[in-house]
């Protein structure tokens, strides 16, 4: 089976930085290296957001709120995702969610993906 694992969350204050990893177990053949990838984020008593999707070859998206201010990368080697977050905002603060399974940017709005994490908390103070 299986699994994605966040790691990388955690407090920070207004201006700072984190840098979110999510690794693919359990890929023994290597499956999701072909799956477009992403993070959303969820918000105590907000709707969930798409902050970012990246395509196998490395071609991005982001919501406007993020851009240029995150970078979301993979390392299909490592079969891991991550997601450089800079100048954070307490707005950013979130339950942030890697996930996978996925076939297109759509995914950023449509939330169609067939496999997610279990979440990793960024709190951002100001």
């Amino acid at each position: 089976q299986v699994t994605l694992v966040e790691s990388g969350g955690g407090s920070v204050q207004a201006g700072g930085s984190l840098r979110l990893s999510c690794e693919v177990v359990g890929d023994s053949l290597g499956v999701y290296r072909n799956y477009y990838k992403g993070w959303f984020r969820q918000a105590p008593g907000k709707d969930r957001e798409g902050v970012a999707v990246i395509n196998p070859y490395g071609g991005t998206k982001y919501t406007d709120s993020v851009q240029g201010r995150f970078i979301v990368s993979r390392d299909n080697a490592k079969n891991t995702l991550y997601l450089q977050m800079n100048s954070l905002k307490p707005e950013d603060t979130a339950m942030y969610y890697c996930a996978a399974e996925c076939y297109g940017y759509a995914c950023l709005t449509d939330f169609n993906w067939g496999l997610r994490g279990q979440g990793t908390q960024v709190t951002v103070s100001s």
